[in-house]
């Protein structure tokens, strides 16, 4: 039988460049991730890596606070207001794996989100372009899942099994992966009972599942990898986001290494940061 990880490997060695996967997590509080058990996967890619901690803009809403994060772009400048996308400016403002392709084309990227205003151009958005030429030609996927309709618990665990078989496969050099359980408890819940916590630890199984593989790859490819971890606000204790409360605008970023090489971030990073940040971690800053 044909080994599909055999057929990469030469491919995967022989390139200088550091594989990136941004790890989007909806809605999470970093001090609720803290507590003892909760995420452990989650706070190892703080203490064996790095934390940042950022202030989200208001609306705290996913829909700008993702555009910024991953276009690069302030609200202003993208023009998203909240999760209608009505005003929004996405196509002018491409995402940072559009952005890595236009840089060089030999970038295969890779993105899977149950959300569909992030990747369905049926939906609402997309912020992640489709750019069908590309995906005809094999060097972009997107994986498509409708979390608002099936559920979140079940949808977020289909795209990582999608994300993890892309690594595994060793399919692209920048990716992306949403999972938005947390998120969806909080508002249901709130944050004061077990299922937002819960809901946390299903997200933190995936994420070790992820830490696993890269771990793999780079240990039977020798490719260089880094695993960028990011959440879009916070949530009062009551659940709920979109304001300016402390709780609402705080966010983090964390990036984790399994051969402990790490780029060289400040101590606070702004959302529309991320993007050029991840894009120099990957081709190397300028």
């Amino acid at each position: 039988m044909r080994n599909p990880q055999a057929s990469t490997k030469s491919e995967h060695t022989s390139s200088h460049k550091r594989r990136v996967l941004l790890f989007g997590i909806d809605g999470v509080r970093w001090d609720i991730a803290g507590e003892a058990g909760v995420a452990p996967h989650l706070l190892r890619t703080a203490e064996q890596g790095q934390w940042r901690s950022m202030e989200m803009e208001v609306p705290t809403i996913s829909a700008p606070g993702w555009a910024s994060i991953l276009t690069g772009t302030t609200h202003a400048e993208h023009g998203f207001r909240d999760n209608s996308c009505v005003g929004g400016r996405n196509w002018q403002h491409p995402d940072l794996l559009a952005q890595a392709f236009y840089r060089d084309q030999s970038t295969r990227t890779f993105a899977a989100a149950g959300w569909p205003v992030l990747v369905d151009p049926a939906g609402l958005g997309p912020i992640i372009h489709p750019r069908l030429e590309q995906q005809y030609a094999g060097v972009h996927k997107l994986v498509i899942r409708n979390g608002e309709t099936y559920g979140y618990q079940l949808v977020d665990a289909e795209v990582v099994d999608f994300s993890l078989a892309a690594i595994r496969e060793g399919a692209f050099d920048l990716g992306f992966c949403y999972c938005c359980d947390v998120d969806d408890a909080g508002h249901v819940y709130g944050l004061k009972g077990a299922e937002y916590r819960e809901a946390l630890g299903r997200v933190d199984a995936h994420l070790g599942r992820v830490m696993e593989a890269i771990s793999d790859r780079h240990e039977h490819y020798g490719e260089q990898w880094l695993l960028v971890c990011v959440t879009d606000h916070g949530h009062r204790d009551e659940g709920g986001h979109g304001g300016a409360s402390a709780q609402e605008r705080a966010s983090w970023i964390t990036a984790w290494a399994p051969d402990g090489v790490l780029p060289d971030w400040p101590e606070a990073i702004a959302p529309h940061e991320v993007a050029a940040l991840i894009l120099d971690a990957h081709f190397g800053a300028a």
